[in-house]
């Protein structure tokens, strides 16, 4: 069936836009799911696996803190005790992603998926993206928060989600090389933006 990676800065809809190609293409929508089977396999509860997922910013700001204070995974010496932790959550994500792309296939928002599966000729990677100030107020305008709070909560999402990926894959998340879809979803509607996902996934045989 195949799988859609969809990574998404924020305020890029990919919360709204990721679900909705999935029931388009009537594959199952990977989210939550992925924290509570990496949990399982590590025998931790799935708070704790939510909080080193890719896509909580709260934890992946703990996380990112101790980036700084771990060894270098391709050739660092100093030990600490946060290194297995973080290692066996990312490689476990992995795994859990694989088994996805060897199985029923799906849709999959964040986990640096593009990246895991690569070149797979049975993945669709999409980049959804735009400036920051249109990010800023299509964020707001799903928000009750205040405008500076939201700010605050982008500009550490952002950086956040490139430090691990250039972290762990010694890549930009943001890189286009990485994607064969890259759009400016604040730029078009959200069924705009599903219609093209949709019809770039059906077009590499994914999805029914």
């Amino acid at each position: 069936m195949g799988v859609v990676t969809f990574s998404a800065s924020y305020g890029a809809a990919g919360a709204e836009i990721a679900p909705a190609v999935a029931e388009r293409l009537g594959l199952p929508f990977h989210d939550r799911a992925i924290p509570a089977q990496v949990a399982g396999r590590l025998g931790v509860p799935v708070a704790e696996a939510e909080a080193n997922d890719e896509t909580v910013v709260r934890g992946l700001w703990r996380l990112v803190a101790n980036l700084g204070t771990m060894p270098d995974p391709v050739g660092g010496v100093l030990p600490t005790s946060s290194l297995p932790d973080a290692r066996a959550y990312r490689e476990q994500t992995e795994r859990v992603l694989a088994e996805i792309a060897d199985g029923a296939g799906g849709v999959v928002l964040g986990r640096a998926a593009a990246i895991v599966l690569g070149e797979r000729p049975d993945v669709l990677h999409v980049r959804l993206s735009g400036p920051r100030d249109r990010r800023l107020a299509a964020a707001l305008g799903r928000s009750d928060r205040p405008a500076e709070e939201v700010r605050r909560e982008m500009e550490a999402n952002d950086r956040a989600r490139e430090a691990y990926v250039r972290h762990f894959y010694r890549c930009e998340v943001s890189s286009p090389r990485h994607y064969h879809l890259v759009v400016d979803s604040t730029a078009l509607p959200i069924d705009c933006v599903v219609d093209v996902v949709v019809t770039a996934a059906r077009a590499r045989g994914i999805g029914g």
